[in-house]
Parts: structure tokens; C-alpha cells; sequence
């Protein structure tokens, strides 16, 4: 069987240039277009759980908690760019293991117990296994970026047989999703030079969106508790119990890490990139 061709090639001439036979060159957009498939198909998979989800909770408890799905694979100029700005090998096996965010879904819920529970009724599916987690609703980054982040590997199943593809799952309440689609702006307007005053302006608008999320879920809880006791019935559980299993599941997953780690060399881990 031959080698597929690189998606980066490694060879240039002096003049910086690079050359490809029309042969090569279809061969890598053939191999290109497979390989940009499975991704395609996993997100697909992953796609159809939240939707099930979403679906399963409006018929049931006659509530959604989910906003807004939005999904992308990455284009092949952004693929490129970020094999080279990571020093990444060419080859496609090499992208394979070392970039984890090619397909990406976002999920924009009403309330922060809204993403845990999400996140544990989708990691808790049995061929959904959980690579990486990343939880930045409980500790924030420094410009007050919020967002749960998890890197979830899904079967998908081809004509030649099994692969396991990953996918990055984000997410978030609308006001989160709100301030990072402003900082996303701000910092591309700049080009990521942005003026300290702004920055501080920044955190101050993710924290008047933190403390807005609060708020507003204390209203729900109080709304969806007066309601209960009108029917005699109770609550979904509320995110104090989710967030213990998102800590549970990290911790579990650096357990493992290390032990991996201990036995066999491993390259930089894996990054997470909002979509």
C-alpha cells in the first residue's frame, strides 16, 4: 500500500518554493477529502445525541435545555496553519494524534446547571468516551473566559469497518457565549494586541456577565421550585451534584494521564481551542 501524501510537504526548493506533480497533488486531495470525512462523520454522531437529548428533555419535562448548536469542521487552510504553527509532522497520522479540535460543536445552554447536566448525560452514553476535559466555569481564565470544554472520542462505523474519531465539545450559557464572541472581535480587530484598558474592561464585562448567569439561574430555580410544589413534584437536580462529576471525571482522566506518561513518552497535549 503506498504512503498517502503529507498534507504539509517537507521538501521545498532553494527558491522557497514547492512543487507538486498534478499526480501528487490529486492524490493528496483524494487523501485530503478522506481524511476530513471521518471528522465530518463524527461530528455528524455527536450532533444526533444533542439533538436526541434536546428532543427527549421538550417531550418528557416539557423544558429545553438547550439554546443554540452550532458545529464546524476545520477548513484545510486553518488545518495547515495550525500544523505549522505547532511544528506538527505532515503526515496524516501525525494530525491525527496530535490535534484533537478538527471538529468542533458548541452548545449554548440557558443555565450553567444546564451545561453540567448535558455533560454528564452525553459522557455518561456508553460509546462516548471522555479524552480530555477542560472546565473553565469553575476556574475561569485570567481575562475571566468561561466555558466547559471536553475533548469526547465517538465511534464511527465505515464501510471499512470501525474508527474512533474525536470531537471538541463546548459549553456554555448564553451570557458566556455572548462575552467570548466580543472578545473573539476585540482581539481580532487588534490582532491580539489589545490596549490593557480594554482588557480590564474585559474582565469587568465577565464579571457582570458571571454575576447576570447567577442571577437569572436563582430566578429559574425559584420559578421551577414554586411550580413543583403546585404539583407535588420535584426539580432536576441542580449543578452542585453535576459539577462534583465533571471534577470526578478530571481527575480521573490525570490519574490515567499519568500513569500513561509513567509508561510510555508521550508528545504535548492535546489543545483546546474555542470553535
Amino acid at each position: 500500500m503506498a504512503t498517502p501524501a503529507p498534507l504539509v510537504p517537507a521538501t521545498t526548493t532553494d527558491e522557497g518554493e514547492i512543487t507538486v506533480s498534478p499526480t501528487e497533488l490529486r492524490e493528496l486531495r483524494d487523501e485530503l477529502q478522506r481524511f476530513m470525512m471521518e471528522y465530518r462523520f463524527g461530528l455528524q454522531e455527536v450532533e444526533t445525541k444533542i439533538g436526541i437529548l434536546r428532543d427527549e428533555f421538550l417531550l418528557t419535562h416539557d423544558y429545553n435545555p438547550i439554546e443554540h448548536v452550532s458545529s464546524r469542521v476545520k477548513s484545510p487552510d486553518s488545518l495547515v496553519e495550525k500544523v505549522q504553527r505547532k511544528g506538527i509532522d505532515g503526515d496524516f497520522e501525525s494530525i491525527r494524534r496530535n490535534i484533537t479540535d478538527i471538529a468542533g460543536i458548541r452548545v449554548t445552554c440557558s443555565f450553567t446547571a444546564d451545561v453540567y447536566r448535558l455533560f454528564d448525560l452525553l459522557t455518561a452514553q456508553d460509546d462516548v468516551r471522555v479524552i480530555q476535559v477542560k472546565d473553565y466555569i469553575a476556574e475561569p481564565k485570567p481575562n475571566g473566559y468561561k466555558s466547559l470544554h471536553a475533548i469526547l472520542e465517538v465511534p464511527v462505523f465505515l464501510s471499512t469497518g470501525r474508527i474512533e474519531v474525536p470531537v471538541e465539545v463546548q459549553f456554555r450559557t448564553i451570557a458566556m457565549d455572548f462575552w467570548a464572541s466580543l472578545e473573539h472581535k476585540i482581539y481580532y480587530k487588534y490582532a491580539t494586541r489589545v490596549p490593557d484598558e480594554l482588557l480590564e474592561s474585559l474582565k469587568d464585562a465577565a464579571d457582570t456577565a458571571a454575576e447576570l448567569d447567577a442571577r437569572m439561574e436563582r430566578l429559574h430555580s425559584e420559578i421551577r421550585a414554586g411550580s413543583a410544589r403546585q404539583i407535588r413534584g420535584g426539580s432536576p437536580a441542580g449543578p452542585a451534584s453535576s459539577a462534583v462529576t465533571v471534577r470526578e471525571i478530571t481527575a480521573q482522566l490525570t490519574v490515567e494521564g499519568d500513569a500513561v506518561d509513567a509508561a510510555t513518552p508521550r508528545g504535548e497535549d492535546p489543545e483546546v481551542r474555542a470553535v
